[in-house]
Formats: structure tokens, C-alpha cells, sequence
């Protein structure tokens, strides 16, 4: 029998854990300066965690929502590390895949490591996981459970531009206040101005995911893209899950993809107003971007991109080739401006033909 000292002991944190959760998102984040690596590695291992707890299957929505809302308490509180580890641990046995279930019996330590920076920093961290959950919950409430197979959906861009600011776009402020703290050579930064572009680029990057994975959110009972939308060219949200109407559902995509390329703008002076000194802070926000533009590239010129089976992405070929290619350009806004322009420009045409 597993005494109580045992079931709150934490696992210390692996060395891998981050790569192993945060996929592409790892690049970015391992190129980042150790001042603002450590903070923004906590927030992306807390926010995992607590989405881990959101898709928790083996629970019913209404017991994930009531842990999720527990686990965003702990972390606007302080985030005291047993308590915390001790409501992540409960649930570790039901993950399925191991890295997961690894995350959620080290969450007592990623709760320690974050006492352990000061308190400006805690704090940032501790908000923006906040306001993620808060995202989470959103998801929890409006759409249904898995085993239900129902479909809801968003109402209009207003909602689907809110529901992009809790899920990605407060991070792109929280990246800001991060790296002015961190960085002498952003003290120049008009800090509204620049989190209002970074707040932007957040939500480029969710269009993006939002777009790409459509075929798969249907699958789960939810439609992001406004039934005010798919309403103005004759459709509802439940013609979406037949993939036959991919070409019909086109108009609806590629005011998406409009509304992505206007945040994208914001990504690109985002990135440029980085100064080309400050190479890993310019390289951790060029990938992103490049892949996101790259990935809506590839989304336009799928005529197939409700089809499951056809899902839109950059091969891991183009990201390793990518990030290559970057490091010498990083430094010039010329070549970056250039690079991003082209990639642009190649969505705004696929866009156009529809």
C-alpha cells in the first residue's frame, strides 16, 4: 500500500519532459536565452498539465472541469507545489501515453521550480496558465462530451477571436512582458504597443491550428469556425463533417485564412522590431511563423481539407530545412521581410482563387 507521503512525493523533472510534450513549440522554446527560457518552459509545462487534465477521457467532462478548475485556483494561489502535485498525481493513472502521465506525477515539481524564480516572474507565469484555463474551460462548457457524438459550435468571428485570445493570444503578451524583463535591449519596447502584436501573433498561430485541424475538432463533437459564416454561403456547422463539401465549405476556410493573414502582419513587425542582436529571441519567433504561414500554404491548396485522412501540415523535412536556412538570415530584416513576404503572398493568391 502507497503510503501519503509517497502519493505527494513528486517525480523530479526529466530533462526531456518538455520536448517530449511541446512538439514543434520545443524549437522555440529551447532557442529562447536562459532568463526567459525558465519561466516560459514552466508556463508551457503547467498549461500542458492542465490540458492534460481537460482531455481526460477516462473522466466525464463535468469531474475534468471541476479538477480543471481546481488545478487554476492552485496556480492563481501560489501555486503551492503539494497541493498542486497532489491533484495532478490523482489523475496520472488515467493517461494513456506515457509522457503524459509522466507531466502530471512531475507537476509538484514544476511547481517547486517556479517558486524558485522571483516573484515578477511567478506571477506572469501564474496569470497567463490562469487565463489558458480559462480557455479550457470555455472548451469544457460549450462543446460536448466525446461519447455524446454531437457537434456545437461557435456562433460568430467575435467569439471565435475571443476564444483565440484565452487559448494562444495572452501568450503572446505574456512572451513580451517576459522578455522586456529579461532583455536590457528591449527596455526601448512601447510595452502596450509591442504585447498588442504579440497578443496578435498568438492568435495567427491558433487560425492556424484552428484551420488545420478541423477534420479532427468535427471528429470530437466541436466546430470552431462561426455557424455566422458557414451561414452566409448556405451551409450549417454539421455540413462540415461531410467531406464532400470541402470545395462548398472553401469560402468559409479562406475567411479564415484573410483573418490569420491579418495577425500574421502583426507577427511580422513583431518579429523585425526584435533587435538583430538578440538572435535567439528573433529565431524563437521566426519559426513559428514561417511554419504557420507555410501551414496555411499548404491548408489553401488541399482540396480536400475536410477529409480526416488529408490533413494539412509542413513535412518534418521543411521544419529541420527551415530552421537551418534561418540562422543566417536572422540578423537581416531584409532577408526575414523577404522570406516572410513570399510565403504570404503565396496564401493570399491560393486565397484569392476561391
Amino acid at each position: 500500500m502507497v503510503g501519503d507521503d509517497d502519493h505527494l512525493r513528486s517525480e523530479p523533472l526529466s530533462p526531456d519532459l518538455l520536448e517530449r510534450v511541446s512538439r514543434a513549440f520545443y524549437l522555440s522554446i529551447r532557442v529562447l536565452p536562459s532568463g526567459v527560457r525558465q519561466p516560459v518552459s514552466l508556463a508551457y509545462l503547467l498549461a500542458r498539465a492542465a490540458d492534460t487534465i481537460a482531455d481526460t477521457s477516462a473522466l466525464p467532462p463535468d469531474m475534468r472541469l471541476d479538477r480543471l478548475v481546481a488545478f487554476r485556483r492552485i496556480v492563481s494561489h501560489g501555486c503551492e507545489p503539494s497541493a498542486l502535485g497532489d491533484l495532478a498525481r490523482s489523475l496520472a493513472d488515467a493517461q494513456p501515453a506515457d509522457a503524459e502521465r509522466e507531466l502530471l506525477i512531475s507537476a509538484g515539481s514544476v511547481a517547486a521550480a517556479l517558486k524558485s524564480l522571483d516573484v515578477a516572474d511567478r506571477e506572469r507565469v501564474s496569470a497567463v496558465v490562469s487565463t489558458l484555463c480559462e480557455g479550457m474551460e470555455f472548451d469544457l462548457t460549450r462543446f460536448p462530451p466525446e461519447e455524446e457524438r454531437g457537434l456545437c459550435w461557435l456562433d460568430s468571428g467575435e467569439e471565435l477571436d475571443r476564444y483565440a485570445y484565452l487559448v494562444a493570444g495572452c501568450v503572446g503578451e505574456f512572451w513580451t512582458d517576459m522578455s522586456m524583463a529579461h532583455t536590457p535591449a528591449l527596455r526601448h519596447w512601447d510595452r502596450d504597443a509591442q504585447a498588442e502584436l504579440g497578443v496578435a501573433f498568438g492568435k495567427a498561430l491558433q487560425m492556424t491550428n484552428i484551420l488545420r485541424d478541423v477534420p479532427s475538432d468535427l471528429r470530437s463533437g466541436r466546430c470552431y469556425i462561426p455557424a455566422a459564416w458557414l451561414s452566409e454561403i448556405g451551409l450549417h456547422p454539421l455540413d462540415l463533417t461531410d467531406p464532400t463539401n470541402s470545395m462548398a465549405a472553401r469560402p468559409a476556410l479562406a475567411r479564415g485564412v484573410r483573418m490569420a493573414l491579418g495577425h500574421f502582419e502583426a507577427a511580422e513587425e513583431y518579429l523585425l522590431s526584435i533587435p538583430r542582436r538578440c538572435l535567439r529571441l528573433r529565431l524563437a519567433a521566426a519559426w513559428p511563423l514561417l511554419m504557420g504561414l507555410a501551414t496555411l500554404d499548404v491548408l489553401m491548396r488541399n482540396p480536400k481539407w475536410l477529409e480526416p485522412s488529408s490533413r494539412s501540415k509542413v513535412s518534418r523535412r521543411w521544419v529541420y530545412r527551415t530552421v537551418a536556412a534561418s540562422v543566417p538570415l536572422a540578423r537581416s530584416n531584409t532577408a526575414l521581410s523577404a522570406w516572410v513576404q513570399r510565403l504570404r503572398e503565396r496564401v493570399e493568391a491560393a486565397r484569392r482563387r476561391v
